[in-house]
């Protein structure tokens, strides 16, 4: 039993990492569908040989929990607060109304479906999904009122959507309905589930400040606990008789182990850690969620699919009726708010544009992991027996749920872009610009976060002086927005090209050694590569710059064996002197650009600057050899753990959509120079 979960588990996140890179090989198709489709082919292709049985409370505390705590976490509680109305009657009023409707409606022309048992179907159709949602994002236009409701309406309506559904299959199990006391069982669970998600969420801010108050500053302990936050406070609800949804999205909002007012390097260190665990969690739980859906399909639809006393052609008919009624009650609500939103406006009048966004916000509303995991919860037997008496027409109600989330997401996908189609490229692209340079921002501030946490009184003075470069990057984003341009580049590619000149000189006559030479010149050769790299340049100069590259390369290899080249200080030293040569070599060819007109001035002296206060830390730096071991070493560590986790972030900010594929790669073009120089100079 063991190793069947263990490789269920593995096969899981195997078809995850799979989905997430047909993600990127196919864009325009969301990933839910992707992931969908996976599940779909392993439970064709295994058949019989992979089983995959849900326990739905087990569903709902492993991966509903965590999703809606992290969700909860990084909301925009300002945004919400603001849009609380329309945000409470998407997720309450709504979720309420599409279960009366579709109960109803499907009960009316399946007579063999309860009442109860279609008022079941239709509160698990009430809410939305999470990440068929957020997977939108980056390819559609929403408004920023639309964005607000939706996310607000996400974090809410799966308690609503869930207590709902509990009601309707109490009633089918007890046979006796009564709207008073379904009223106040509601209003106990919502207000309960929020009442206990404010006191545990103050009592987990409790515990952390007085982990911290007695020593415990260590990460692991920290990062574990806010992950087994959301399922304590799960779980103490449901013993409670409150919704734990509510619950946990409260507990989210508080933030429990980031309270308010507590600062410093051992809570930025457990940030960076915490955001980086719970990045990969979410993304693995909500892709295993998606394949679990896939793999249950076949298993949920065979069945019904080959009862002869319903035809085929009836049950695509009921699906497709459900998602037109679905979509048909969420549009008139969402019209009927924006109506009642634009008339408090004098200066408005409800146009196209409000018609729009009314579509948008229906047909963002798709189905998947909350109704899944509802459906399943589905007894089987409505009275135990004996004889036990079964769930009426389970099979079909789950059969046509999955339809509906089927049918839902493919809307979503494919309609949504054409009602919000990503802004004109003009637009587009002074909006990346200005993003490209908020992020580039966000990431240098990501970075000398991390290094004021990683900070010791051993290493203070040297992470001090990595934390003021970073500072100076900075700056210097901030005064040219980021942006790099053409003849930037090619000054830059030229000075380095000064550089290979005068260090060639320099060892022709033999004032520094070949080994040293050789290790430099090595070193402008790979930095000319890489900024040339993508620019046009033909493909017999990049091999032959390639050739070159690897016969130094070869040549360093054989005069690092010599015997007498092995004083690490007298190379150090002269490593230095050969630097300060060649760019002070350099700084003259700079001098008389920026004295002509042949190149813009401000592109000239930009690089000018640059080259001086290299050549200036040259001069004033001058090490022994001990410092060199205790001091320099310190340092160049610090640099390169700091260069490897802008590396990440810049990673991390790209597949998040935040860097454009040119500005990221100039970026890890930057960084990749500077661990260059790193590796040359002491």
């Amino acid at each position: 039993m063991l190793v069947e979960a263990l490789t269920l588990g593995l096969l899981l996140l195997a078809a995850v990492l799979a989905s997430s890179l047909i993600d990127q090989i196919i864009p325009r198709v969301s990933l839910p569908l992707i992931q969908i489709a996976i599940g779909l082919l392993i439970a064709v292709v295994a058949g019989g040989d992979v089983e995959v049985t849900l326990d739905p409370e087990l569903f709902l505390v492993m991966f509903i929990a965590p999703l809606l705590y992290d969700e909860a976490k990084h909301a925009d509680k300002q945004a919400l607060w603001r849009e609380r109305k329309p945000v409470l009657s998407l997720a309450i009023g709504l979720v309420v109304a599409t279960t009366l409707v579709i109960g109803f409606l499907l009960n009316a022309f399946v007579p063999s479906i309860p009442l109860a048992a279609a008022f079941a179907l239709g509160a698990a159709l009430g809410p939305t999904d999470a990440v068929a949602v957020s997977s939108l994002s980056k390819q559609v236009d929403i408004p920023k009122r639309q964005a607000s409701m939706l996310k607000g309406e996400l974090l809410l309506n799966d308690a609503s959507g869930i207590v709902s559904f509990q009601f309707a299959i109490a009633a089918v199990v007890t046979g006796a309905f009564s709207l008073i006391d379904a009223s106040v069982d509601f209003l106990v669970e919502f207000v309960g589930g929020l009442i206990l998600g404010v006191l545990l969420g103050l009592l987990g801010n409790w515990v952390v400040k007085r982990a911290r108050s007695i020593g415990v500053e260590n990460t692991n302990f920290h990062v574990l606990f806010e992950v087994l936050i959301p399922f304590l406070i799960y779980l103490v609800a449901n013993v409670c008789h409150v919704s734990g949804v509510i619950a946990v999205v409260v507990a989210g909002l508080i933030n429990v182990t980031s309270p308010k007012g507590v600062i410093g390097p051992s809570v930025s260190r457990m940030n960076i850690v915490s955001g980086s665990v719970w990045h990969v969690l979410t993304y693995a739980l909500n892709g295993i969620v998606f394949v679990l859906l896939g793999t249950q399909l076949p298993l949920a639809m065979q069945d019904t699919w080959e009862n002869v006393r319903i035809t085929n052609s009836t049950l695509i008919l009921l699906v497709f009726g459900l998602t037109f009624v679905l979509l048909a009650t969420r549009f008139l609500w969402v019209l009927a708010m924006d109506l009642y939103h634009v008339r408090r406006d004098e200066k408005r009048r409800f146009g196209k544009g409000d018609l729009r966004s009314a579509l948008i916000t229906t047909f963002c509303g798709a189905k998947g992991t909350i109704t899944l995991s509802i459906m399943f919860s589905i007894p089987t037997y409505a009275v135990y027996g004996p004889p036990n008496v079964p769930f009426p027409q389970r099979e079909l109600l789950i059969f046509l749920a999955c339809g509906v989330i089927v049918c839902t997401l493919l809307l979503a996908t494919f309609v949504v872009p054409l009602l919000a189609p990503a802004r004109d490229k003009g637009e587009e692209e002074l909006r990346r610009i200005d993003q490209d340079a908020a992020t580039t921002m966000d990431i240098m501030r990501e970075v000398i976060e991390m290094l004021t946490a990683q900070q010791t009184r051993e290493n203070r003075a040297e992470t001090q002086a990595v934390i003021r470069s970073y500072n100076d990057r900075l700056a210097r984003i901030k005064a040219n927005n980021g942006i790099e341009s053409e003849m930037n580049v090619e000054l830059r590619v030229q000075a380095l090209m000064w550089e290979y000149e005068r260090a060639m000189e320099l060892m022709e006559r033999g004032v520094v050694s070949g080994v040293v030479a050789y290790r430099y010149m090595g070193r402008l050769e790979q930095a000319m590569q890489l900024l040339q790299h993508g620019k046009g340049h033909g493909t017999l100069k990049r091999w032959n710059g390639r050739f070159r590259a690897l016969w130094h390369r070869g040549v360093r290899a054989v005069l690092r064996e010599l015997p007498g080249n092995t004083e690490l200080a007298e190379q150090t030293e002269e490593m230095r002197w050969l630097q300060t040569a060649t760019r002070t070599y350099a700084v003259e060819h700079l001098e008389a650009a920026v004295a002509s007109s042949q190149v813009p001035t401000e592109d000239a002296a930009a690089v000018l600057v640059e080259y001086q206060r290299s050549v200036a830390a040259l001069h004033d730096a001058r090490p022994t050899v001990t410092s060199v071991i205790k001091a320099g070493d310190r340092t160049e560590d610090i640099k390169r753990k700091a260069y490897t986790f802008e590396l990440e972030q810049i990673q991390s900010a790209y597949e998040d959509d935040r860097l454009s594929r040119a500005h990221a790669q100039r970026m890890r073009e930057s960084v990749q120079l500077m661990q260059m120089d790193l590796e040359d100079t002491v």
